[in-house]
């Protein structure tokens, strides 16, 4: 019944009990992910799409059946569309490139936004920090006018339409939108500025594609936190979580390690303003940490509800001394503030559940969403979060790690 507020509730206790007596079941945790108990055969459903993967089709078809009989249905058999996600299979090259054709199109004409007179390459504005003085000063607080009812209400908006499309194609934007969604309660002049720079942004590159790869289906996380570089003292905390291979000898030392895992596409993003106001860069990382292990939970589970258990999740930070303390390497003495707050991880790790490791700054793929970064940054690096078919030169990261596999493995690389 369209507009009763139960109505969702009803139809699924209506299709849990119809599909339990063809031996399909919810699984434990994860909402909205079924599967079969006997078959190779599982599906994830949001309202009223059905997402369905199997290994026989004669399953698949035979779900079709059962689905026939309490509901009228339309099938895909290509899986191209899913919750508004454009996919392109390739089961050849074993890829998958997920995009949203034709949403920024729609979302600057919805806004009646003009194409911008020269292309702009950056989200943001960048602070660019004073070289060569013993104190960088924080920026000038912001005194513009402030926005009528009707302007906030147009960037509460643009903010809303576009977060979806960050978070769920183009990842590059999430740095900015976090910003600006902490003026837009009281919104100003330049609030309306930024604003426009991220649309400007938007119609420079309106079409992201996110390309995923087969891999061991391993969650890999890269964590990183930048100290005192959002307003009121507040520092940022990021991470990359993706999947890739199985690591063999996570606990060796540097020169005895895995070589770093093949890159892959996002499946989520952590970028954030931490509340609480942290004292040090080291407590800053060690925050971070925090909050990707927690990320990282329900996407562990989801992973082995699906057929992909998961050993100690890899996380990477490029922090020496948040390395020690949740590896219990260093002595602490005045860290209860750390203690109180973030010992969470600490207790995850001896638990075994997380593999905390250290690797320097350069191949950190979070550093990108921890700061504002300069034009010519943002340039270089969007090709290794974002698939370019025009550009199937290897990016930045990859050339980084064949560096690093190299000297790993003794080769000379030049």
């Amino acid at each position: 019944m369209y507009g009763l507020p139960q109505a969702g509730r009803i139809a699924n206790d209506r299709l849990t009990v119809f599909l339990a007596t063809y031996g399909y079941a919810p699984v434990p945790v994860t909402p909205g992910l079924w599967r079969h108990n006997t078959r190779d055969i599982t599906f994830t459903l949001v309202v009223d799409d059905f997402g369905v993967k199997y290994t026989n089709r004669k399953d698949a078809e035979d779900l079709m059946l059962v689905l026939n009989k309490l509901y009228k249905v339309s099938e895909d058999w290509t899986g191209t569309r899913y919750c508004g996600l454009t996919l392109v299979w390739d089961y050849t090259k074993r890829t998958c490139d997920v995009s949203m054709p034709g949403y920024i199109a729609r979302a600057l004409q919805r806004f009646m936004h003009p194409d911008p007179t020269r292309p702009q390459h950056s989200p943001h504005n960048w602070q660019q920090p004073q070289y060569g003085v013993k104190t960088q000063l924080t920026p000038e607080p912001d005194t513009s006018l402030p926005l009528d009812a009707a302007d906030t209400t147009r960037v509460q908006e643009i903010l809303g339409t576009l977060l979806y499309y960050a978070r769920a194609v183009d990842s590059t934007m999430l740095a900015a939108i976090g910003t600006i969604a902490t003026q837009q309660a009281h919104a100003t002049r330049d609030t309306m500025k930024a604003i426009t720079q991220l649309l400007n942004y938007c119609a420079t590159h309106p079409s992201a594609v996110v390309r995923f790869v087969s891999s061991d289906m391993i969650l890999h996380v890269e964590s990183d936190a930048s100290y005192l570089t959002a307003p009121h003292a507040r520092s940022r905390a990021a991470g990359y979580h993706f999947l890739s291979d199985r690591p063999t000898n996570p606990h060796g030392t540097p020169t005895q390690r895995d070589p770093p895992p093949r890159n892959n596409g996002a499946i989520n993003i952590l970028c954030i303003i931490m509340r609480e106001v942290v004292t040090s860069a080291a407590e800053a990382e060690l925050a971070a940490l925090f909050y990707n292990a927690k990320e990282a939970c329900p996407i562990c589970v989801t992973l082995g509800e699906i057929g992909h258990p998961q050993p100690p999740t890899p996380i990477q930070t490029d922090n020496s001394t948040a390395t020690g303390i949740v590896n219990d390497t260093v002595k602490q003495k005045r860290s209860k503030a750390i203690d109180m707050r973030y010992y969470w991880i600490r207790d995850r790790v001896c638990q075994g559940q997380f593999h905390i490791y250290w690797r320097k700054g350069l191949l950190n793929r979070a550093d990108y969403f921890t700061k504002h970064h300069p034009t010519s940054h943002h340039q270089n690096i969007r090709s290794a979060y974002l698939y370019s078919p025009h550009d199937p030169s290897k990016n930045y990261f990859d050339s980084l790690y064949d560096s690093e596999k190299s000297l790993a493995t003794g080769q000379t690389h030049s």
